[in-house]
């Protein structure tokens, strides 16, 4: 069966954390569906890029039983975005709860996910500094940190190796090795 990944957009989102997995998960042939938190699929990112999403969030069918991960990218103030909507915030405390993959990279960890005790007592990792609003989990400053099936990285420059995590998580070693090869990662 076909592994369905979410990869939710809010404006102010961080370009490279949203678009690596997007582009490494769809090379791995993942069905990845980008969705816009707001009314448009337009969604203006935190370096003036905008990209267009495949769907809004609320168009979709958000139910837990369809997804298999949820990528949660940083950028400021794109991961503030996401934790104030309410509906999105839900859907990711589902997913933790269901223990599907949720991965959240540079301020997403800590202003998502840990406001909603996803982080307690896990390994994390997050942007160097916004580990001293986490409180309760296991911070390390490794460039992905992977705590079953919650996957943390730092920022747009470890974006490729926590896309290649994801992948791992889903499709296994092999596929993974073979997406960073292709990509010279």
């Amino acid at each position: 069966m076909e592994k369905k990944v979410i990869v939710l957009l809010a404006e102010g989102f961080e370009e490279v954390e949203a678009v690596t997995p997007v582009d490494y998960l769809r090379r791995a042939g993942l069905s990845v569906t980008v969705a816009a938190l707001g009314e448009s699929t337009l969604v203006k990112g935190s370096h003036g890029i905008t990209v267009t999403a495949d769907a809004t969030f609320k168009a979709l069918d958000a139910s837990v039983a369809n997804w298999d991960a949820v990528v949660i990218p940083g950028g400021v103030p794109g991961a503030d975005n996401i934790a104030a909507d309410k509906d999105a915030l839900a859907f990711i405390v589902k997913m933790a709860t269901a223990e599907k993959v949720v991965a959240a990279i540079c301020a997403a960890p800590a202003r998502v996910l840990a406001p909603v005790d996803i982080l307690i007592g896990r390994g994390f990792t997050c942007y160097p500094g916004l580990e001293k609003q986490v409180h309760n989990a296991a911070w390390n400053e490794d460039s992905v940190v992977v705590d079953g099936g919650l996957i943390t990285s730092r920022a747009a420059g470890t974006a490729g190796l926590f896309s290649i995590a994801i992948i791992e998580a889903l499709l296994g070693e092999a596929e993974a090795d073979k997406i960073a090869k292709s990509v010279l990662l």
